[in-house]
């Protein structure tokens, strides 16, 4: 279960070189781009790097992490959040409680991505958002073999019932927005 988990130091999410190429504040921008959101569910939060952008723009955050030091520290770091364990898989909030759900590098951690992208469109009101690895081996980040195809999301997505799905290259990454209709 889980087995691609995260298993480094926790200070490595927060590393100057891993923070650039995820381009928070960009990505933070294009998930609130042209809807109006109040709540975010930070689905995988580790230390709560992304919840602490969407908190800087006033939002109210929360946070899940299947692993219970990476809850502990997005609590030290982010004490207004609300910060539980669970996972992506099973969301332990009710039906339609945030107004988006950030899933930031860890849909393909999960040992379902259909049943991950379900979850998150349950708990979502509005939005829907997955940050991913390209799929090209590289030096940094996790091995191909652990990484998701386009098509893999979009499949995935379109299973879990979301229509409209955009795929959004950046400069290292790839954002996949879903909006709830």
């Amino acid at each position: 279960m889980n087995e691609r988990v995260f298993s480094r130091d926790a200070a490595r999410l927060r590393d100057k070189t891993r923070t650039e190429m995820l381009e928070i504040d960009r990505v933070a921008g294009l998930s609130l781009e042209k809807i109006e959101i109040n709540s975010v569910l930070d689905v995988g939060t580790g230390t709560a790097v992304f919840a602490e952008v969407f908190a800087k723009r006033g939002l109210s955050v929360a946070g899940i992490d299947i692993k219970n030091e990476m809850v502990n520290e997005a609590k030290r770091l982010l004490p207004e959040g609300d910060f539980r364990v669970g996972s992506a898989e099973k969301i332990p909030y009710d039906d339609g409680s945030f107004d988006l759900v950030f899933l930031g590098h860890v849909l393909h951690e999960t040992d379902d991505t259909t049943k991950a992208l379900s979850e998150a469109r349950r708990v979502a009101r509005k939005r829907v958002v997955v940050l991913e690895w390209p799929y090209v081996e590289e030096k940094l980040g996790p091995p191909l073999a652990h990484r998701l195809r386009p098509d893999q999301v979009i499949d995935s997505a379109k299973r879990a019932g979301y229509k409209n799905i955009e795929d959004i290259p950046l400069k290292h990454m790839v954002l996949y927005r879903m909006d709830i209709s």
